[in-house]
């Protein structure tokens, strides 16, 4: 009788410990779960209206459940117009900054108003980054001619940056503003250095048409306004690919123009440690993945290109120098010599 109440008494020991440990174990998942990423964040970006949509907000609601992410979008230049008026009122309202013109990172490190983190991702990077880890390189950008094959046959197009120069193309062709666009404005820069400024003076005379955006130039070059336009390859491919557009990417000659667009947390934020894991989610390889399903290019070597881009390495390899540094120093200089030789009239 004694034995059997023991046995008992054990049993019932046995089972409440079981009890408890299935309780330890429940809160250990929770407790996991509670370490990630949480608060709330706000993101300024350059990225389009839609991919935000359509790729940033799922994507990073999934990466993180406990953390709202909010976003603010914008060209480049409506961006960092917003950002001046904030670093002047002391009140910055970014944690993460997202847009296209590396050389603005620059300005903003020389300031002194971002965090320098060294990622976790940061072995398995090969493209930009700052050496204090206050930008990292994110997404890649590449500034391209593009035509309309429906109205241009493949061996009659343009080949390289100069061939817009040729009469036959004179009232055909455009390209984005460089005082709202960051991409169009490294493109400015870039070309300028690269065949000086009387380059610019013959697309002019050549009857150089500039749009507010990228997007006015597609839909132009769908009508057959534009027989050619310098325009973002990320809009042809996504129109190439998801519309089944006639619109078709050149890669010139002579080299793309390559935008290394970073991200950056500014040491403002009130959220650092997920500012930080943001960051690291957007470099890793699931982050990278998300990049590309946008049309734009990986800064990892272990994520391929956009469905129905040149490979990555290649263009890399024979893009056109851009001194970011003289980009960044002499941003009003160079906007106000573009706005006098093909903007005034």
């Amino acid at each position: 009788m004694k034995k059997s109440k023991w046995m008992l008494g054990a049993a019932a020991m046995l089972a409440l410990s079981v009890a408890l440990a299935g309780c330890g174990g429940g809160d250990k998942k929770a407790d996991n779960k509670a370490g990630g990423a949480k608060g709330e964040l706000m993101v300024y970006t350059s990225i389009y209206p839609d991919i935000i949509d359509n790729m940033c907000k799922p994507n990073v609601a999934k990466a993180f459940p406990d953390m709202k992410v909010n976003w603010f979008q914008g060209g480049t230049e409506k961006v960092v117009t917003k950002i001046t008026g904030e670093i002047k009122a002391k009140k910055i309202a970014a944690d993460v900054l997202m847009v296209a013109d590396p050389s603005y990172y620059l300005k903003l490190q020389d300031q002194k108003l971002l965090l320098p983190y060294k990622s976790k991702e940061e072995a398995n990077l090969i493209n930009d980054k700052a050496e204090d880890g206050s930008w990292y390189a994110v997404r890649v950008c590449n500034m391209i001619i593009a035509y309309n094959a429906d109205k241009l046959k493949a061996e009659d197009a343009p080949k390289n940056w100069t061939d817009l120069t040729d009469p036959k193309w004179k009232g055909k062709i455009a390209m984005p503003n460089p005082m709202l666009s960051g991409t169009a404005y490294v493109a400015v820069g870039a070309l300028a250095d690269k065949y000086g400024w009387e380059y610019f003076d013959k697309l002019k005379a050549n009857g150089l048409r500039v749009e507010e955006g990228n997007s006015a130039i597609q839909n132009k070059l769908l009508t057959g306004e534009y027989a050619a336009a310098m325009i973002l390859e990320e809009n042809i491919l996504k129109l190439a690919n998801t519309k089944k557009e006639p619109l078709k990417v050149i890669y010139p000659s002579d080299g793309v123009v390559q935008v290394p667009s970073p991200i950056a947390i500014f040491n403002t934020t009130k959220n650092p440690e997920g500012a930080k894991a943001l960051v690291d989610w957007w470099l890793s390889k699931e982050g990278q993945q998300a990049v590309v399903k946008g049309w734009m290019h990986s800064v990892r070597g272990d994520v391929k290109e956009p469905i129905g881009s040149a490979p990555t390495k290649g263009l890399t390899d024979s893009k056109i120098k851009v001194d970011w540094r003289k980009l960044a120093d002499n941003n009003a200089q160079i906007k106000e010599e573009f706005r006098k030789r093909v903007m005034d009239k």
